[in-house]
């Protein structure tokens, strides 16, 4: 069982990933920072359909900070959504801003509704971690998912990941008729598989969503990260692996009962060759984040002493010994695809 001992530590950004992120068009002038939106004046208890504590607090502010608030959160949603072109700004607005209390980056989450249709998506506004920015880099070029963020000084921006809450499906959707526990099992093991390699860690049920996509035979199923905190952090090989989270026992369950061992080695292989292809057609992308890792610190020195020793054992591969930072076990980890 995977067990996280102590909150994290948040890290800032470092002159190098501020240089990548500047090279890569992710670093732009926005018109509204994080510790902005904390001029909030009263807030509520948010609750969902079914009056169920979200954990989200609606916030409000006064007359004054309003108008100007909401039309500055509106062209932040404009450049994450169009390159800045304010026009998509015409038939928008702000219908709620809500904070969560018990995340590590308190994030506001923004809903902006299209007044004309009623169509509604979200961002968030967070306080910027160097451990998430690398994640959300790494989850962009390595997985078979696109990510739309932005950074400027200590704030981040982030889209929505659209799907189902992975604690919800297992709740609601595991008798669904229509489910097809063959592909779901299949796609639990190469998502598995995809934060161990690429070792985002804390992939526990209340941190994936499962994206449901119906096809015209069959139901197709992607799992999707949502949290990135824990990217290249902990000291302890099971943290990557969302195989030893309780959370995810349902998901276990499911493999053990539809997949054979020779089926999941071959998923696994599979999805390693996908990420090695990734790898390849990014690769000075890659490269730049990860010397940028590799001079940063993201992680304690006894979790990096702990992860390398433990991932030396795993692979049987004495390279992970000589690592100074998790950007360098990272690399090797990588490497290990492509000299396959």
């Amino acid at each position: 069982m995977a067990l996280i001992s102590k909150k994290k530590k948040i890290f800032g950004i470092s002159p190098g990933l501020r240089r990548y992120l500047i090279k890569y068009s992710r670093e732009v002038d926005i018109p509204i920072h994080y510790h902005e939106l904390l001029r909030y004046t009263n807030s509520i208890a948010l609750y969902d359909s079914k009056d169920q504590d979200t954990l989200w607090e609606t916030v409000f502010y006064d007359e004054s900070d309003r108008e100007e608030i909401h039309l500055n959160v509106k062209k932040i949603y404009a450049l994450l959504k169009a390159g800045g072109d304010m026009s998509v700004m015409e038939h928008l607005y702000v219908d709620r801003i809500d904070l969560c209390i018990y995340g590590n980056t308190q994030p506001f989450r923004i809903r902006i509704v299209n007044r004309i249709n009623d169509n509604f998506d979200y961002f968030y506004i967070k306080n910027a971690d160097a451990s998430r920015v690398y994640g959300l880099e790494l989850e962009h070029l390595l997985s078979p998912n696109r990510i739309s963020y932005l950074v400027h000084q200590n704030t981040l921006i982030e889209e929505h990941i659209a799907g189902i809450p992975g604690d919800k499906f297992m709740r609601l959707h595991m008798q669904d008729p229509h489910l097809n526990p063959i592909r779901l099992a299949k796609e639990f093991v190469k998502f598995n598989e995809r934060c161990f390699v690429r070792l985002l860690g804390d992939m526990h049920s209340a941190n994936f969503v499962i994206d449901v996509t119906p096809d015209f035979e069959e139901t197709h199923y992607r799992i999707r990260a949502i949290d990135f905190d824990q990217q290249s952090y902990e000291g302890k090989r099971s943290i990557y692996l969302p195989q030893y989270f309780k959370e995810n026992n349902i998901l276990i369950e499911l493999g053990m009962k539809y997949i054979t061992p020779e089926s999941m080695h071959q998923y696994q292989k599979e999805e390693r060759a996908l990420i090695a292809h990734r790898f390849r057609s990014s690769q000075k992308g890659i490269d730049d984040i990860l010397r940028s890792m590799e001079h940063d610190k993201i992680s304690l020195p006894e979790n990096i002493e702990s992860l390398k020793k433990d991932l030396a054992r795993h692979y049987q591969n004495p390279k992970f010994l000589s690592c100074k930072n998790m950007g360098h076990v990272l690399r090797i980890s990588l490497e290990q695809l492509l000299n396959k």
